[in-house]
């Protein structure tokens, strides 16, 4: 038994001195991790790092909110500093629905009355009460929007809003631009539009943005980097909740506006050009319609614009045409490309003016070349070869200047290459020269692709003394700390000598005043006018050119005063359906009045006699204080939309009006109808264009009934229709 004692004793021994080396072994493990943990801690809090994240700037980024602050983009004015384009905003409203939004106190922050809030919304949005209770009511939602009528809002609404105090109604802001004189050189000023989408809102904060306004068409385009300034950025604590810490740092990085642009365009008669467009548009309805006047001296295009345009401000019409028919469309000029060739010959000095001439055809290579008038006019003399706008004449007056003589003069008036225009997508047209057909058809403008600026230029030459200028659209840049950048006058060079273009203007006045000339239309009492006329004929997709009636590209340039030129005006008119009259009325129904008003012509115009007023700016102004200025000064008003500042007016601000003329206001909120019932037809075009509706018109005389009601919101879909009826 005591054996057995001293056996079970060692066996204890054993086991207890095995318990302590596994004790002692687990507690140098755990030393171990434990130095490796403290180690590793102790290189964090001094590193800041846990492998490549940065944890000062992760801690930073949790407790850190960045606000952008925007850069305001510049404003686009014409050259008398009439705002075209300005900096706004618009805003959203959408509704919190989650019942557990709440701020710190309780308060609720989510919509308590829905029948409350949607009664009242529905004071200021283009909705029913019950359609806005629709949208109040989804389920397991935590916000709503209310689609396009909660959007675009005005700052006057949403502070209107925001004074009715509703719980859970909130706001997001947009940055947007604003084009107050709706259709006005539209593909020229163009378009500039948000380059990102929203950022959605988180549950305690509202929608912010980091979106930006970029240019994308004309001007906004093209000066898109001078005029988007540079954002700042706010930066401020916030505790886990998202509210700002008391007392803690704001650190501020100021934002940098872009630069305004002038432009060379001149309001009174920019708006005055977009009307003649508007009514030639309705009445002979081209399929491409275009018009340019320009400083025959300094190249400054004073008033331009073409069909189809469209509304910058409602963007109305935006999607039937994109480009700039000026710099980017490229066609056969026809006619007008005349002066080219009748002011190379002369300058080369193998002009013979009194020679005579078989008009009628010409043979040319293996092809035959007729005139307008295919029988001709029998043996004429070649100085009436531009008055009555004689292929066979050109012809001939290039083969006699000579290939090579030809070519090198149509190279000093830089054909088939870009102006430089500041505008976007210009494109540089084309020249073949490469046989005795192609060179003949280019001598009246046939085979040779220009563009509408193009001409402008060939054209200053002769305007101007032989020295071409290049067409300019902008005036002078300023910048956010005043810096002016001006843009002079171009020489682009001297093609012909002056005592050529005197010459040439002498042959084009003949095209107005002889009795054989084909512009007798464009004549205009009291000045004298150098014209030619052109009528280009349309390739056909095989190839061949077209020969339906109206198959044709119309035109006419002019020069006023003809003796020393201060305009230049150049009209374009291609494919008119309806020609219910000759080309030449259509198009002098454009060129005569416009040119008249350039001038300052007193014939019968009476917009422009004694009793005549400059329409004042009313845009940013409120309502009433429109209606008091305007009454004020004998004129009618009325208002189209529900709010009280105005966003858009027609007339434009510097056009010239008569007393007892109605002025349209389009005002902020939603877009109403007004009773029309005794206005005019003019009066009626003038709600159309400011609201981008379409319209539809009937009968003749004043307006009678109309199919929208008084008070109701114009449609955003479909025709409202104006019926016009004779006084009794």
């Amino acid at each position: 038994m005591k054996q057995f004692s001293q056996n079970d004793q060692q066996k204890s021994r054993r086991t207890r001195r095995n318990r302590v080396i596994v004790g002692l072994i687990l507690i140098v493990a755990m030393s171990a991790v434990l130095l490796l943990f403290i180690s590793r801690f102790a290189y964090i809090a001094t590193s800041g790092h846990v492998g490549s994240v940065d944890l000062t700037k992760k801690s930073e980024q949790k407790y850190s909110q960045n606000k952008v602050l925007l850069g305001k983009r510049g404003t686009i004015y014409d050259v008398n500093g009439n705002i075209i384009a300005e900096d706004s905003n618009v805003y959203s409203v959408y509704a919190v629905l989650d019942t557990k939004y709440n701020d710190t106190a309780g308060k609720p922050l989510h919509v308590v009355n829905k029948k409350k809030t949607a009664k009242v919304l529905s004071q200021y949005l283009p909705l029913s009460q019950k359609k806005i209770l629709t949208f109040l009511n989804k389920k397991n939602q935590f916000q709503v929007e209310f689609g396009s009528a909660g959007k675009n809002l005005s700052l006057n609404t949403k502070k209107k809003i925001e004074a009715e105090k509703l719980p859970g109604i909130q706001f997001t802001d947009t940055p947007s631009r604003l084009y107050p004189n709706g259709t006005f050189a539209s593909h020229i000023v163009g378009l500039a539009q948000l380059s990102t989408a929203n950022q959605k809102a988180t549950k305690r904060d509202a929608t912010t943005t980091n979106e930006k306004l970029t240019g994308i068409l004309g001007v906004e385009k093209y000066f898109n980097n001078i005029l988007a300034g540079t954002n700042g950025v706010q930066t401020s604590k916030r505790d886990t909740f998202g509210y700002e810490i008391p007392n803690s740092k704001v650190v501020t990085k100021q934002p940098k506006d872009g630069s305004s642009v002038y432009l060379t365009l001149d309001a009174r008669l920019q708006s005055y050009l977009e009307q003649l467009m508007t009514s030639a548009q309705e009445k002979y309805k081209p399929v491409k319609l275009t018009a340019v006047l320009m400083n025959a001296k300094t190249g400054k295009i004073i008033a331009a614009s073409q069909r189809p345009t469209f509304n910058a401000s409602t963007k109305k019409g935006i999607g039937s045409m994109w480009r700039d028919s000026l710099v980017e469309d490229a066609y056969e000029p026809g006619s007008v490309f005349k002066l080219l060739t009748i002011s190379s010959a002369i300058d080369a000095g193998t002009y013979q003016p009194n020679k005579y001439y078989k008009s009628g055809s010409v043979k040319v290579g293996d092809r035959t070349i007729y005139d307008w008038n295919k029988n001709g006019w029998g043996w004429i003399p070649f100085y009436q070869a531009i008055p009555r706008s004689s292929n066979t004449g050109l012809v001939q007056i290039e083969q006699q200047l000579g290939a090579k003589k030809y070519a090198k003069y149509l190279k000093k008036f830089h054909v088939g290459e870009k102006t430089g225009i500041t505008l976007p997508g210009e494109v540089s047209g084309n020249l073949n020269l490469k046989s005795a057909v192609s060179q003949a058809t280019t001598a009246f403008g046939q085979g040779v692709d220009v563009t509408v600026v193009q001409m402008m230029q060939y054209l200053s030459a002769i305007a101007n003394n032989g020295t071409m200028v290049q067409p300019q659209i902008v005036d002078h840049t300023v910048s956010s700390t005043g810096k002016v950048k001006d843009y002079d006058t171009k020489v682009v060079g001297h093609p012909i000598k002056a005592s050529t273009a005197k010459k040439v203007r002498k042959i084009m006045e003949q095209v107005v005043t002889a009795d054989y000339g084909t512009g007798r239309a464009y004549k205009i009492p009291g000045y004298q006018i150098a014209v030619k006329t052109g009528t280009a004929q349309l390739a056909g997709s095989n190839g061949s050119y077209l020969t339906g009636s109206g198959d044709y590209i119309f035109s006419v340039a002019g020069m006023a005063p003809a003796k020393d030129p201060k305009y230049i005006l150049y009209v374009t008119m291609q494919q008119p359906k309806n020609m219910t009259a000759s080309e030449s009325q259509m198009m002098s129904s454009i060129f005569n009045p416009l040119m008249k008003r350039a001038l300052k012509s007193e014939v019968s115009d009476s917009d422009l006699n004694a009793n005549s007023i400059s329409m004042p700016k009313l845009t940013d102004l409120t309502m009433s204080s429109a209606k008091t200025k305007l009454q004020a000064l004998g004129l009618t008003v009325s208002q189209v939309g529900t709010g009280s500042k105005v966003v858009q007016q027609l007339p434009v601000a510097g056009e010239k009006v008569i007393k007892n003329q109605r002025v349209v206001l389009l005002t902020e909120g939603a877009m109403t109808m007004p009773n029309v019932k005794g206005w005019s037809k003019n009066d009626v075009l003038k709600l159309a264009e400011i609201t981008g509706r379409d319209f539809k018109l009937s009968g003749t005389g004043y307006a009678a009934s109309q199919s929208v009601k008084a008070g109701s919101v114009i449609p955003s879909t479909g025709t409202v229709t104006i019926k016009l009826k004779e006084p009794d």
